[in-house]
């Protein structure tokens, strides 16, 4: 079945360098599974209708990225049966907005530095997570975020503090993790920092199970 996917990476807080590396990973994700992608840094485009779209992913966005009417068009997308995947910074994006938050599930609060570490895989059901080991070393910044989502999202994986220096959310420190939104489906992971990510076939891999289950394709 072919879609269409939307990558929006548009920043106007801190500007990650793996971006381009990042779309460039989605388009040859979509060439070699049959899916269409878009990507764009212009908001206006939310203005618009977003029907032609099965999913929309926010890789490493990071501030304010839409204007009122194009988070309104966002979130009607969503709830109407679309499908949102966030990536790394996603979760520093559109502070002042509140129904984003609700969306995505939690919000950044820090990381360390960027290091070696391991993510636990806590759900092997999913399809972003069924390809990787039950312990997945990894480098990248771990995420902390201002409150755990677990209980309002279904968790994947999760950090292991006691692999790296600096976490700060303790022994539950959820990393990766999908929701329904309305009619709608949500995934986002904390992972994705550095250009290297998106050139690993783990990560390459999961960042794939992620869009195809939001976009509800198989």
């Amino acid at each position: 079945m072919s879609f269409r996917v939307l990558v929006y990476t548009r920043t106007t807080g801190y500007r990650h360098d793996s971006i381009r590396d990042a779309i460039a990973a989605v388009r040859a994700l979509g060439a070699a599974h049959g899916f269409d992608v878009d990507a764009s840094e212009d908001p206006t485009l939310f203005e618009a209708s977003l029907d032609g779209y099965a999913a929309v992913v926010f890789l490493s966005t990071s501030g304010e990225v839409l204007t009122p009417e194009g988070r309104a068009r966002l979130a009607a997308h969503v709830e109407g049966g679309a499908g949102f995947a966030g990536v790394h910074a996603a979760a520093c994006t559109e502070e002042d907005w509140p129904y984003y938050g609700e969306l995505l599930g939690a919000r950044f609060a820090r990381h360390p530095d960027h290091q070696p570490g391991r993510a636990l895989i806590e759900d092997r059901t999913h399809p972003a997570t069924a390809h990787l080991p039950a312990v997945w070393e990894f480098t990248d910044e771990w995420y902390d975020f201002r409150s755990s989502p677990r209980g309002s999202v279904r968790v994947l994986a999760t950090a292991d503090e006691s692999s790296y220096e600096g976490g700060g959310m303790g022994d539950d420190h959820p990393l990766v993790w999908c929701r329904e939104q309305g009619a709608g489906r949500v995934f986002y992971t904390a992972l994705g920092h550095a250009p290297e990510a998106y050139a690993d076939p783990l990560f390459r891999a999961h960042l794939l199970g992620g869009i195809r289950w939001v976009a509800r394709v198989r």
